[in-house]
């Protein structure tokens, strides 16, 4: 998605005078996993934005054709693209990730930079600890190889059912693999491995502040790549925040596919909910 697209989000949003709400999307995914998601919140009276990461193609089929454009992309640079295009915002908005989109969240709120936020199945940040084996293999294509760190890195279709689509059919697991699936920068996942080992990590959040706001986790029960113990450890440094309020939602039967498969709306609802209680 060009950096033209997400002015003119931008610009739209701002123009509209309405509470934006921000999209961020994680590893394997394109800003499209969020269209269903924008145009619920923009019914609920929000200015929808989802903006791409550096360089994100348009499309899956141009995504898949050119993992190149997707590579070499480190969180801080991420993180600092998302923060620069929020504070050319009118308004706070409210911001929810999904993933390393859910830590990408995080970090901006620690920022002073959102007006509630909703991570969703989270990537781990440096001081959550627990590394169940489930996030180690659905990891591993990637982490496998050290070469992977300045490439793009796509999912094979069995890779993808593990690490997204393990609570779904298997015929709804090929169709979100056709639909969404697209190659992801090695970089962020090898900066989250060795996050707790390096002081001048990137993948660090101000839990501290008190500029934070509202903050909801929400996890998947069944999810590989980010299970209740990352989920629940994130929340748990999150809620040492006593300016702001912390809270917690598990969401049955759900793997990590639980913002674009077939039960997303309840994952949605959810997220609506907390954001209009702020």
């Amino acid at each position: 998605m060009s950096d033209a697209s997400d002015l003119q989000q931008i610009t739209d949003a701002n123009a509209s005078g309405r509470k934006p709400v921000v999209f961020v999307h994680g590893l394997w995914l394109l800003p499209s996993s969020w269209d269903r998601w924008a145009a619920l919140f923009a019914e609920a009276g929000y200015a929808p934005v989802a903006p791409g990461w550096p360089d994100d193609p348009d499309t899956v089929e141009e995504a898949n054709a050119h993992p190149e454009v997707m590579a070499n992309k480190s969180v801080g640079q991420v993180a600092d693209h998302f923060c620069d295009l929020i504070g050319k915002l009118d308004q706070k908005p409210a911001i929810i990730g999904h993933s390393f989109g859910g830590l990408l969240a995080q970090i901006s709120a620690g920022r002073g930079l959102s007006a509630a936020t909703v991570a969703i199945d989270p990537a781990p940040f440096r001081g959550v600890l627990p590394l169940p084996i489930s996030a180690l293999r659905s990891a591993s294509p990637v982490l496998s190889n050290p070469a992977n760190y300045h490439r793009a890195v796509p999912l094979t279709y069995e890779q993808f059912r593990y690490a997204f689509a393990n609570a779904v059919s298997e015929e709804e697991a090929r169709e979100l693999y056709a639909e969404y699936a697209v190659p992801a920068p090695g970089e962020p996942l090898f900066q989250a491995a060795v996050a707790n080992f390096n002081p001048w990590t990137e993948v660090a959040v101000d839990t501290e502040t008190p500029e934070r706001g509202p903050l909801l986790v929400i996890s998947g029960e069944k999810d590989h790549t980010v299970p209740h113990a990352i989920a629940h450890a994130s929340y748990e440094r999150q809620a040492r925040n006593k300016a702001a309020v912390t809270e917690f939602v598990e969401i049955k039967g759900r793997g990590h596919a639980l913002t674009i498969d077939s039960g997303w709306r309840e994952v949605a609802d959810t997220a609506l909910a907390f954001v209009q209680r702020f």
